[in-house]
């Protein structure tokens, strides 16, 4: 759920991006999963939820948050009918229990502190063929006190390169439930606002790396206004 800054190049093939996708929970079965924890998330968390109408229902979109905790991806994919695929840090797919139950919930890991071509490939596969797919712009959790770590520019350019939007989201008050170096979670109010798609196009006489960078500095502008 953490990203890279990577180069969306074509790349050479490699044999390990030949193997085949890991099992993957059907989609009945995640709604049922989702409205579970949508009901503990309102008991525990009153979470809350503004701009749902601007979530796509259909067709390759990026779903770009800020990360303030672990429980991040839940919470943004909670109101949503669809699948929704998740990079996570390689590191994850490790710990007992949780990296079984992240693959069958549609994640797959990736190299957050160098460029990860085999990650990146995937991305492109699943948003070409119409999937929603979550990636944080911070590439790791935020400050304890909630604030952006500065954007990275790999989600503007894999949605430059698959021709799909972006749907920015702000998470608010996830740092007061689980800041970073707590150990455990704590009850605390939590907002969600889904805003308008973003649309990653060139300007005339710009490239590809002055145009990432200008939409990611678009997107962290939009995301940290509702913060």
């Amino acid at each position: 759920m953490s990203e890279s800054s990577p180069s969306v190049a074509p790349q050479r093939r490699r044999s390990d991006d030949a193997q085949g996708e890991p099992f993957v929970l059907p989609l009945w079965a995640i709604s049922i999963i989702r409205t579970i924890l949508r009901a503990l998330s309102r008991l525990f968390f009153r979470i809350s939820y503004r701009g749902l109408e601007n979530i796509p229902q259909t067709g390759g979109v990026i779903i770009a948050s800020n990360h303030q905790t672990y429980i991040d991806p839940i919470w943004m994919s909670l109101p949503v009918s669809r699948r929704v695929r998740y990079l996570a840090m390689s590191e994850s797919f490790g710990w007992p229990i949780i990296g079984k139950i992240i693959l069958m919930l549609g994640a797959w890991p990736i190299q957050v502190e160098k460029s990860d071509p085999t990650a990146i490939r995937r991305t492109l596969q699943w948003l070409r063929s119409g999937s929603a797919v979550v990636i944080f712009p911070e590439g790791g959790r935020a400050l304890p006190d909630g604030k952006l770590l500065r954007f990275k520019p790999g989600a503007a350019r894999i949605a430059l390169e698959a021709s799909t939007p972006i749907l920015p989201i702000t998470i608010r008050g996830g740092h007061r439930v689980w800041p970073k170096g707590n150990r455990f979670p704590r009850f605390a109010k939590v907002e969600l606002v889904y805003h308008p798609l973003q649309y990653v196009k060139m300007q005339e006489g710009e490239d590809a790396r002055a145009c990432a960078r200008r939409e990611t500095d678009r997107l962290a502008e939009t995301i940290g206004a509702e913060l």
